[in-house]
């Protein structure tokens, strides 16, 4: 399948790489039909999602059987009379109908929006009110369905709240029993462009609403360099740890994939990430490819990695937040893998990364990539030099890259504010060594301004990391009358450790990081936590800390 998109499928250097990626962009590419139908007709019997879940539940889903499936949704769906362009969220962990849902919305053109179980009735009726979301399928776990059900006397637009089960309640349909009583389902005669919104995702900042990130029908394309960064073909076996509810999803569990020809690979669970459970299901199932957070690498290397065979582990990848060095060198280490890191955004597909023939930097996201021409800039405007930070951004003087997002929906003043003068600014602030490297430092508003220093908390994070009694650590400023700001480490303690907290190991990690990096740099407070406030993907949530000392400050 891959052939049909790429004028070259293999690069024996990066430098190949660079010279002839080129991705071939039909006319009114459609996802569901030109992908999942495609593999239907060719190998109907190939294997496109194994799905499994902790209470020992598999599920194996060939491409003949998906677009079965994903044709009875579609006509469920168009019986409710949802149509092109109407908002349909999707609330469904990990649970296999997601996958059939994504597909048959894109055969359909409505617009989805993945969404996370872990919404607020505030936060379903902001969505509904701002998309003008016609309908919500989510799982039947009892308080999501309750939170839906909070939203809806604030949520005029939305009609339909739809029920995978087990549980129901009055006022919801049953997606299983309309699904099988749907009539046959039939191509829309109104075929989808290029240019149709497709996809929409609402991404907090650091400040203030959600932003309503919106891509088009080509936007699955733009993963296909997602696709050569996690080394795929089609025998890989691969499991990206993503929640359904965030954009890791489709580029781990979704579109580069199915492109590629691998099988997805479904690790559906409830609760907390356990680093030993993780570890008995890539054994167990023999996963050759594998991409996760780097704060789920910090939990397996504290395993004894010798109680599992990972042998048919070939490939891993990281993405999510930037990973500390330490990580990196303990798992090769521990399996002879190189993680391979990569970077984007949810506005974005990968924009920077290790690609399989870049050797890593340990810290360094990686490299640009041929699909978007990145710089660095600094606050005049002019690119910065080797080793000077600034904000990353993509030029867009030429046009639309392939896989950039279309707009913030209905924000025409947001859209224009990151879209200026043939320049999309990420909001991330980097620095680009001699060779090409990019190091990220932070957010361009975490950046910590101390008595005149301006300090990137990761390296900071990375100094903390050395020392053997950080299991985890984030680093955030924290208002000080004197210098304006200074720098807090948040810390959770390896075990071995745990009993030690106080003063005393506070200044050794202190003196400790006065030693790795530059002095000012070090954190003059320091706050021992049993464990860090973190997203259901595994990125710590720097934001929810600065939140908790801004208000403890104004007490």
């Amino acid at each position: 399948m891959i052939e049909r998109y790429l004028r070259q499928t293999k690069f024996s250097s990066y430098e190949d790489f660079m010279q002839n990626f080129h991705v071939e962009v039909p006319e009114n590419f459609n996802f569901g039909y030109d992908i999942v139908d495609e593999w239907a007709r060719v190998a109907p019997q190939k294997a496109a999602i194994l799905w499994t879940n902790d209470q020992g539940g598999i599920l194996h889903v060939n491409y003949a059987q998906y677009k079965e499936k994903s044709d009875q949704v579609a006509a469920y769906l168009r019986s409710l009379g949802i149509e092109k362009g109407d908002r349909v969220m999707l609330i469904l962990k990990r649970r296999i109908e997601w996958w059939y849902c994504m597909v048959a919305l894109c055969k359909i053109g409505a617009i989805v929006i993945p969404a996370t179980h872990l919404l607020t009735g505030y936060d379903v009726a902001y969505r509904c009110n701002s998309a003008g979301i016609r309908a919500i399928i989510a799982c039947g776990d009892p308080l999501v369905m309750q939170h839906i059900n909070d939203a809806m006397p604030t949520s005029p637009s939305l009609q339909y709240r739809i029920s995978i089960g087990p549980e129901y309640a009055e006022g919801w349909l049953n997606f299983w029993k309309g699904v099988n009583a749907a009539p046959k389902f039939q191509r829309p005669e109104h075929k989808t462009k290029n240019s149709d919104p497709m996809l929409m995702y609402f991404t907090s900042g650091t400040v203030g609403e959600p932003k309503m990130v919106v891509h088009d029908f080509t936007y699955p394309l733009g993963h296909i360099v997602t696709g050569l960064w996690h080394n795929l073909n089609e025998t890989s076996l691969h499991l990206t740890l993503a929640d359904t509810g965030w954009g890791k999803a489709v580029w781990g569990k979704f579109y580069a994939q199915m492109i590629f020809g691998a099988t997805i690979f479904v690790y559906d669970f409830d609760g907390k990430f356990e680093a030993d459970k993780l570890l008995h299901v890539i054994q167990d199932y023999k996963i050759t490819s594998f991409c996760a957070p780097p704060t789920v690498f910090r939990f397996m290397i504290r395993e004894d990695l010798r109680q599992y065979d990972l042998s048919h582990l070939r490939y891993c990848t990281i993405a999510g937040e930037a990973l500390n060095p330490t990580v990196y060198q303990e798992w090769e280490q521990l399996t002879g893998i190189r993680l391979k890191e990569g970077y984007g955004q949810t506005e974005t597909t990968l924009s920077i990364a290790t690609y399989p023939w870049v050797t890593p930097r340990p810290g360094s996201m990686g490299v640009a990539g041929p699909q978007y021409k990145v710089d660095v800039l600094n606050e005049r405007g002019e690119s910065c030099k080797p080793g000077e930070n600034g904000q990353l951004v993509i030029r867009t003087d030429e046009g639309k890259p392939l896989g950039l997002f279309k707009e913030y929906f209905h924000n025409p003043v947001l859209t224009e504010l990151a879209h200026r003068n043939g320049i999309y600014y990420t909001g991330d602030v980097v620095n680009r060594d001699a060779d090409g490297y990019f190091w990220f430092v932070g957010r361009a508003d975490d950046v910590i301004k101390s008595s005149g220093y301006r300090i990137g908390p990761f390296e900071v994070e990375s100094a903390c990391m050395t020392h053997p009694a950080v299991m985890e650590c984030a680093i955030t400023g924290v208002p000080d009358p004197v210098r304006g700001q200074v720098v807090k480490a948040t810390i959770v303690l390896a075990p071995s450790y745990r009993e030690k907290a106080g003063d005393a190991l506070a200044k050794e990690i202190q003196n400790h990081v006065k030693r790795v990096t530059a002095p000012y740099k070090y954190p003059r407070v320091i706050e021992f936590v049993d464990e860090l406030p973190k997203t259901i993907s595994g990125k710590i949530r720097h934001v929810e800390i600065r939140q908790k000392d801004a208000d403890n400050h104004k007490l």
